[in-house]
């Protein structure tokens, strides 16, 4: 079985320094890439069947889309510094990235038809998750609360060095609604102090599945089924930008029953 961890790479000519596509992760769903853009440079896409959440991770860029030019976005030095500006687009558009300072921009796609309009969002609301050691800052840009997008789900978590996240083990692999839903995810990691580490451990009930990753800062780790814990040490805060995506737009999970009473 090929691993489940995706590791950066030198920026090609594009600006791509990691990609996670449906071939590459042999799912249906969700594609997830970072392009890192020097000040004036540009990245294209669009492609049929697909839509877009463009989520600027740090640094200011513009955005042309459907006839439409969204200056400014982006106010942040990196993902711990406040709150993402994003870009959703509809299946089939072609876009345009243009970076006004060197920026970092996470391309997160799923299917779609095309329905829908270009929309800029700022999701401001922190959420906080869980208490003690157990504590996460999560901010939705794309929810199953909204109706912005078809496929695609999109959110940022922070969990402060010591504490844990996506946790108890949860999993959302069974296309079984209202009782769980089917959702292939990748995880995004990145960290501060940027030298850090953290784990995540994937694994399923009939252990088909079940490796523990350390990963390092701008690592993805693949999450095609089972439950998926992260742990981040003392020390080094962990940032994680979620991409999910499968038949039906809801996040409905189950807890690893051997771990669900620490929740009730």
């Amino acid at each position: 079985m090929m691993s489940l961890l995706v590791r950066p790479h030198a920026a090609d000519d594009a600006g791509t320094v990691l990609e996670v596509t449906p071939e590459s992760a042999g799912w249906r769903h969700v594609g997830f890439r970072v392009v890192k853009l020097s000040a004036g440079q540009s990245h294209s896409g669009g492609e049929a069947g697909r839509e877009v959440c463009l989520v600027v991770l740090s640094g200011t860029v513009t955005v042309a889309a459907d006839g439409e030019i969204h200056a400014g976005l982006g106010e942040r030095a990196d993902v711990f510094s406040g709150a993402p500006a994003s870009v959703y687009l509809p299946a089939g558009m072609d876009w345009t990235i243009t970076a006004e300072s060197d920026a970092e921009v996470a391309v997160c796609s799923a299917p779609g038809t095309g329905k829908g309009a270009v929309r800029v969002l700022r999701p401001e609301a922190v959420e906080v998750r869980g208490k003690g050691t157990n504590t996460r800052h999560v901010r939705n840009i794309l929810s199953d609360a909204d109706d912005v997008a078809e496929s695609l789900l999109v959110v940022e978590v922070i969990t402060p060095g010591g504490n844990w996240s996506s946790y108890p083990p949860h999993k959302h692999d069974r296309d079984a609604a209202p009782e769980e839903t089917l959702l292939e995810e990748t995880y995004y990691h990145r960290l501060s102090p940027p030298q850090g580490f953290a784990f995540q451990r994937v694994y399923t009930e009939d252990g088909s599945i079940d490796e523990t990753m350390a990963v390092h800062d701008g690592d993805v780790v693949m999450v095609p089924r089972g439950y998926h814990p992260v742990g981040a040490p003392h020390g080094y805060d962990l940032y994680y930008l979620n991409v999910m995506a499968g038949p039906v737009r809801k996040w409905v999970f189950q807890n690893d029953p051997a771990h669900d009473w620490i929740v009730r």
